[in-house]
């Protein structure tokens, strides 16, 4: 399974006073540091090594997750260093932990996937990229993606057409040589990357129909606690009911 580069770098201004302290990816959710929902879900999954590209207080994140040991994976680390890098930017420093492909995760994201059916689209797509995307309608947030048999004809944050009914469901997949036409050291945005590629023709999409959480808000939070919490419960149950048959 490829590596995965997780996003944890922002200064999360949406979530002050509460990310004044901590990085957003050490919310308290479910009773438990988020990036350790994360990693947690990373690994059943099947991923054994996680790239951190942090900014904005990321000692902290260090100093939670370690090397990852508790996880049984491999976690790296990259800091954007003096400036914040933005998330092309820090991306692009990140591609010597990473492979020739890695996924992308936001740090405030948890998705209910199939990495492995998502790694299977990319691969099968020949493309430089993929994106996960879900038929949002303005309902989630404002939908800028256009979409059409398996292919993303555009992604665009900033000029939204009507023919665009989704969003970005916040998994991706990149080659390495996709972020290397763009300067080393300096700020931009995966979002720049994802509109070249999209307008190119070679940024492959995946379909969800399951929605996804995140903590990017307070409602956010909420939201994902309560998921959490009964997912945890499913899970007992389910461990239960097998011991007792």
């Amino acid at each position: 399974m490829f590596s995965v580069a997780i996003l944890a770098g922002g200064l999360a201004t949406r979530l002050r006073p509460i990310t004044e302290t901590i990085p957003k990816s050490l919310i308290q959710v479910a009773g438990r540091p988020f990036i350790c929902h994360q990693l947690d879900y990373l690994r059943q999954q099947g991923i054994n090594s996680v790239v951190l590209c942090i900014g904005y207080l990321g000692e902290m994140i260090q100093e939670v997750v370690g090397d990852g040991f508790q996880w049984d994976m491999r976690v790296s680390y990259s800091p954007d260093g003096p400036a914040l890098l933005g998330t092309g930017g820090a991306l692009r420093k990140a591609l010597p932990l990473l492979g020739e492909d890695f996924f992308i995760l936001y740090g405030d994201s948890y998705l209910p996937i199939d990495f492995c059916n998502v790694a299977k689209t990319y691969l099968a797509s020949g493309k430089k990229g993929l994106m996960t995307i879900l038929r949002n309608q303005n309902q989630l947030d404002k939908s800028n993606v256009e979409f059409d048999a398996g292919q993303i004809i555009e992604y665009n944050k900033t000029v939204i057409r009507p023919q665009m009914d989704y969003i970005d469901y916040g998994l991706g997949l990149l080659k390495a040589d996709a972020l290397h036409a763009y300067p080393a050291g300096q700020f931009f945005d995966l979002s720049k990357v994802y509109n070249n590629l999209s307008l190119a023709g070679e940024l492959a999409g995946y379909e969800v129909f399951e929605r996804f959480y995140e903590i990017g808000s307070h409602k956010g939070i909420a939201d994902t606690e309560v998921y959490l919490l009964e997912k945890k419960q499913r899970e007992v149950y389910e461990l239960r009911k097998t011991t007792f048959e």
